[in-house]
């Protein structure tokens, strides 16, 4: 067995990444274990789903104004015709993809908040991914919103969790961040776990920098050891990688986990060629692991108190480019879906020939999105997170 000493691991802590430490909330397997069973999250308290869609998705090909000739005449290659498209009313529909969704929409359980975005709006995917993670369009800030949301109501390990080994902005804040939860990750052998578990104990020696890295292993062993039972079943070749986040946020709700925000993601959109073929797969994928989920949770006596939100950090220009794709733009749409959701549309639908060089126009200010879901669904003050004078949209009943 390999021989290890606790300082000199810490010393060489850049191993940390490759045990996939994310200096998340530290909480014991019994401790969690007794609170499932004694105090398990509160009947009726709600739980905010939280989809990144990573590159800018095209909003305009996804809830799509097939009635408006200037649809057709910006993108006549690119644009689908009325008849493919899933008809919402009789304006707007849904890509051809998103079948799943469009059950939601007959069932009322979904939102489409239409032209949501900032002031300013910045046409990098990191600025203004920083932008809508940390809910701050004037100035660059440290923590996300969720960040603050977890430093101004205490210090329980799990009350978000992201599915996935690297914290995104929007669950860190000042003293506390979301536990972060791998399930790709490949289990230590007994050998090694063993010879790491006493790394996590106190010494009285430690720099702050080493007790510092001594708590983040702690965080990680823990938070894994509280997860382990719940993980997914091994995903199948060419499985859908967002729907195996989701099953495993359906396992901890239906287990009681007291967590009331999870965060998952996705990436690929930023489609500047061959754009129809690549955003409508990944379209496909988002709508069958979302409606699976939401199916899912139907059928559970938790299942009215799941909400999803599925943003993307900016949409596309109205105008497609030379290569069959779609360049950096504005405004877009943002989906809230749920049993407690009231469907239909929210904010006006942005013109696409009154232009803003050539990007839509802002009508919804995400920030107020935001709002209402801290306040409606995780029942908590908003201003902390998201400042103060937004208003809700009556999105959740």
């Amino acid at each position: 067995m390999p021989q290890f000493t606790r300082r000199g691991f810490l010393v060489g802590s850049s191993v940390l990444g490759a045990l996939g430490l994310a200096g998340g909330s530290v909480i014991s397997w019994d401790e969690l274990h007794r609170r499932a069973v004694t105090s398990p999250l509160a009947t009726g308290a709600g739980i905010l789903v939280l989809v990144t869609m990573y590159g800018g998705n095209d909003g305009v090909n996804t809830v799509i104004p097939y009635a408006d000739n200037a649809y057709h005449d910006a993108r006549p290659e690119l644009s689908y015709p009325p008849q493919d498209v899933l008809h919402l009313d009789g304006q707007l529909g849904l890509n051809p993809a998103m079948k799943g969704f469009a059950e939601l929409w007959n069932k009322h359980h979904l939102a489409i908040v239409r032209g949501v975005g900032y002031p300013h709006p910045d046409h990098s995917h990191f600025r203004s991914m920083d932008i809508w993670q940390t809910a701050s369009p004037d100035s660059p800030v440290g923590t996300g919103w969720i960040g603050r949301w977890l430093d101004a109501t205490g210090d329980d390990p799990v009350r978000a969790v992201n599915i996935g080994p690297v914290l995104p902005q929007l669950v860190l804040g000042e003293k506390h961040t979301a536990a972060a939860l791998d399930p790709t990750t490949t289990p230590l052998t007994p050998e090694l776990s063993t010879a790491l578990a006493g790394l996590a104990a106190t010494d009285p020696h430690d720099s702050p920098a080493q007790a510092q890295v001594c708590t983040g292993y702690h965080a990680e062993q823990t938070v894994t050891q509280t997860f382990s039972s719940l993980g997914p079943k091994p995903a199948a070749a060419g499985a859908n990688p967002l729907s195996a986040q989701l099953e495993l946020v359906g396992r901890c709700v239906k287990a009681g986990v007291p967590t009331q925000v999870y965060s998952v993601s996705m990436g690929g959109f930023d489609t500047h060629a061959d754009e129809r073929r690549t955003q409508q797969q990944l379209l496909g994928r988002l709508d069958q692991a979302v409606s699976t989920f939401l199916t899912d949770m139907s059928g559970h006596p938790r299942g009215r108190d799941v909400v999803v939100l599925a943003y993307s950090e900016f949409g596309r220009r109205v105008r497609a480019n030379a290569s069959q794709g779609t360049d950096h733009g504005t405004a877009g749409p943002v989906f809230v879906a749920g049993a407690s959701v009231k469907g239909g549309f929210y904010g006006d639908e942005p013109s696409l020939t009154d232009l803003d060089n050539g990007d839509l126009k802002t009508t919804v200010d995400f920030r107020d999105i935001y709002s209402e879901l801290l306040h409606r669904v995780i029942a908590t003050d908003p201003g902390p997170a998201v400042g103060v004078a937004r208003h809700d949209l009556g999105v959740i009943t």
